[in-house]
């Protein structure tokens, strides 16, 4: 690690002197009052991924709580694991969570498991994490694959920072909103996607975000048919509108290097220059220029004027 806090962070708690304020956890201390829920990550293709000790809690613990237990079922199979699961998924949170606080608190160890790499991200293990950490239960995390990062390392683009979305919302004018609030991430940002959205995605994305914008699809990842296709948002969209969509997609974009945020932009910065820097990032020149004259409190219509080359006389009403 380059960053060095957490670790400083992690160690003044655990050799200062602990407050009403702060909740300690020792993940692994004996005198544990409850079970312990373990956060297992799964191969997200290929199962020599899996690690020696994903597959030894999974062989120990009491039960294993599945996002789809048909899924995991073939995997347990793979490496003779016996252990019983129980169903954990988006649409039974509510009844599942406390079902499995109860269970941990009288003593049970449970491990929870996604579909495919990090639990607790894309699934609900969340709600389930909350609720144990609400009731002074241990949680331990086990490290594995994460689709979102093995992309980004091998995408070509800027590692660091980057911005982690995840899977935007399929409904049009949501994900353009969302999207409308990327513009201007300075960082790199990391998407997932399902084949039979990705045309629609990466339009959003070249129109929004801007055609011109650096990405990378990566398409089943630690599988026999991966695969990386870089270019532009424009090129990629249009190879996509070229050919057969099969896989699940990580989307890897560069974050924007002509960001505009209030109050940072200088002003020796030519007016046009700046509103030209919008333009390029996505926004329409009209958007621009009101966001330009916003930010140096000028009117929209003098902004409008000096952008255009117009003499008073030829300014719109």
């Amino acid at each position: 690690m380059t960053n060095h806090v957490p670790f400083v962070l992690m160690s003044f708690m655990v050799i200062g002197k602990e407050t009403e304020k702060v909740q300690s956890q020792k993940s692994f201390a004996k005198d544990q009052a409850s079970g312990t829920l373990y956060l297992v990550p799964t191969p997200i293709g290929n199962l020599g991924d899996m690690t020696f000790r994903a597959v030894e809690i999974l062989k120990e613990v009491d039960i294993i709580a599945s996002e789809d237990t048909r899924n995991t079922q073939k995997l347990l199979n793979h490496f003779e694991i016996e252990t019983k699961q129980i169903s954990f998924h988006e649409y039974n949170t509510h009844e599942r969570v406390p079902e499995l606080v109860e269970r941990l608190k009288n003593g049970e160890t449970i491990a929870q498991v996604s579909d495919a790499g990090m639990p607790s991200i894309s699934d609900p293990g969340h709600d389930l994490v909350v609720a144990c950490i609400k009731q002074g239960i241990t949680v331990v995390p086990l490290p594995g694959a994460n689709a979102g990062l093995t992309a980004l390392i091998a995408s070509g683009l800027e590692p660091q920072p980057f911005y982690f979305f995840g899977f935007l919302n399929r409904k049009p004018v949501e994900q353009k909103r969302q999207l409308e609030k990327l513009v201007n991430k300075e960082e790199t940002l990391i998407f997932y996607e399902a084949p039979h959205r990705l045309k629609k995605t990466l339009t959003n994305m070249s129109s929004i975000l801007g055609k011109d914008r650096s990405a990378v699809l990566c398409r089943e990842l630690t599988k026999k048919f991966e695969e990386f296709l870089r270019g532009t948002l424009a090129e990629l969209l249009e190879w996509a509108n070229d050919n057969e969509i099969r896989g699940e997609f990580v989307v890897i974009v560069e974050g924007n290097s002509h960001a505009v945020q209030p109050g940072e932009q200088l002003p020796e910065i030519p007016i046009e220059d700046q509103i030209n820097n919008l333009i390029s990032a996505g926004e329409k020149p009209t958007a621009a220029i009101k966001k330009v004259a916003k930010l140096r409190g000028l009117k929209k219509q003098d902004v409008y004027a000096l952008y255009h080359h117009l003499n008073d006389k030829d300014q719109p009403d």
